[in-house]
């Protein structure tokens, strides 16, 4: 069992329609039929949504995307449309709404590897593969691949993992020309994001991506873009394969959670329990130092 320890009520606004609850985001429909995506502060650890939330953690992955999209725009069109916040919308929405396109989302996690690591590492010890693509010998936790790859996973419900799986699998799902150009902008830009991340001294190790099609049928990058909830960015100066890497993201819970101090055992049924304040300040200052780096601007 997992999920939510306490799944939220969602806040009502008038003429806004409530869509879904997501890990972080809350999603609504205003009346001209576009989405309205809210960035909450909520944190997940090993598929749960944990009861303790980081505050401004909406905002940073809300203004770092934005930030990103900017950067990406030659690439690969986005989803935002406005970053006004709607009305009747409440205050602390400030910053971490964006009114978007509504797409038809492809079924698709679509992740570009540059480092092996997490369960592309698994996968490599047991068959010297990663989604069925051929890796040379050698490789250790943290090694820098030969050039990216594009490694798709199926999208999870909130509680399940997303499993990794084929291109061809992909091509299944969706077809083989939009497969296709899934992994033609995965790559760009993940190739992109890395070379501006390598510039700033942090390692983009790997990244995730949420695409969708308008009606036209061209594919948009929606959701989040970049972000340490999406990304693994590993300090240069720091890196060091052949051992787990210090990163710009939610170790600081996944360590205490699975430390005698929080008292949780990993593979109960129980919820794990709220953080520690020491906890939710190490890891606020993470998201903190990720976006003053990578943007070169100062978080307020």
């Amino acid at each position: 069992m997992s999920g939510f320890v306490e799944k939220p009520e969602p806040i009502q606004v008038p003429g806004l329609v409530h869509l879904h609850t997501g890990k972080v985001r809350e999603l609504y429909q205003n009346e001209a039929g576009d989405l309205v995506m809210v960035a909450s502060d909520r944190i997940s650890a090993f598929d749960w949504v944990l009861p303790t939330e980081i505050p401004d953690k909406g905002r940073i992955l809300t203004q770092l995307s934005l930030w990103w999209f900017d950067q990406l725009a030659d690439l690969v069109p986005n989803h935002v449309l406005s970053t006004e916040l709607p009305a009747a919308a409440p205050a602390d929405w400030a910053g971490r709404a964006l009114v978007c396109k509504s797409l038809r989302m492809l079924p698709v996690e679509c992740v570009a590897r540059g480092y092996l690591t997490g369960s592309g590492l698994v996968e490599y010890d047991e068959t010297r593969t990663v989604c069925g693509l051929a890796l040379p010998e050698g490789l250790v936790d943290g090694s820098e691949l030969p050039a990216p790859i594009f490694t798709p996973a199926t999208k999870a419900e909130v509680g399940e993992h997303d499993e990794n799986v084929s291109y061809e699998e992909v091509a299944r799902q969706v077809g083989a020309d939009t497969a296709a150009q899934l992994r033609q902008a995965t790559l760009a830009v993940y190739s992109r994001g890395r070379d501006i991340a390598r510039d700033r001294g942090i390692i983009l190790a790997d990244t995730k991506f949420e695409f969708g099609l308008e009606n036209n049928d061209s594919l948009v990058i929606a959701d989040e873009v970049l972000t340490p909830d999406s990304s693994r960015f590993w300090p240069a100066d720091q890196w060091q394969p052949g051992r787990a890497q210090p990163s710009y993201d939610k170790q600081f819970v996944r360590d205490w959670l699975t430390s005698p101090e929080s008292g949780w055992d990993r593979a109960s049924e129980q919820p794990p329990p709220p953080l520690p304040e020491q906890v939710v300040e190490a890891t606020r200052a993470k998201y903190v130092e990720a976006y003053e780096r990578l943007t070169g601007t100062t978080w307020s």
